[in-house]
């Protein structure tokens, strides 16, 4: 018996993997935060397979996701990165992407992790909605409102809400899983 998955996802294996194995499963890890935190700075705009598509060379250009590496990055390593038809050469987010990784630790210093200030935004517990088709999943929500909000405040760039709630999504800090689909009550 065929498996009932979440619409936007079926028809295409990455895109069932990454559904199957990955989207909604709570993240802890600031390691792992992070390198969700990249590829949905560079989403923006564009499709999320197209960045599951380059998952891959983004993780060798950007030093597997090292933050700290990311953060000293200079003149030279930025225009490596532009000169990389691997990734999405966006000069804006390569730079937002260095920025992005020298205030992360900064949180992390504050809060002792940069998990620990993410899931303070929902109570430390995943938001549990129920969808029967995820086409009625919000773009963005107070929440994401709110932690987009902060983050620009402290500097972040490429944060907006919607950016935010598709992070908040893949992350596990909202399980918007369609209600039938499988892994909804896994995750």
């Amino acid at each position: 018996m065929k498996k009932h998955r979440c619409g936007w996802c079926e028809g295409d294996e990455l895109y069932e993997a990454y559904h199957d194995e990955e989207w909604g499963v709570p993240v802890y890890d600031d390691a792992t935060l992070f390198e969700f935190l990249i590829l949905e700075t560079f989403q923006a705009g564009l499709s999320w397979i197209t960045i599951l598509r380059k998952r891959n060379n983004f993780f060798d250009a950007f030093d597997q996701f090292d933050y700290k590496k990311i953060a000293k990055y200079d003149d030279e390593k930025k225009a490596e990165l532009l000169q990389n038809a691997g990734i999405i050469r966006n000069k804006l987010k390569v730079n937002a992407t260095i920025t992005n990784a020298q205030l992360f630790m900064k949180i992390q210093e504050e809060f002792g992790s940069f998990s620990k200030y993410l899931w303070a935004f929902v109570n430390e517990k995943p938001i549990k909605n129920k969808f029967e088709n995820y086409k009625a999943a919000p773009a963005n929500t107070p929440i994401s409102d709110a932690l987009s909000k902060d983050l620009k405040k402290r500097g972040f760039k490429f944060v907006g809400s919607t950016v935010i709630y598709a992070f908040m999504q893949a992350t596990g800090l909202v399980n918007d899983h369609e209600v039938g689909c499988f892994r909804y009550e896994e995750v």
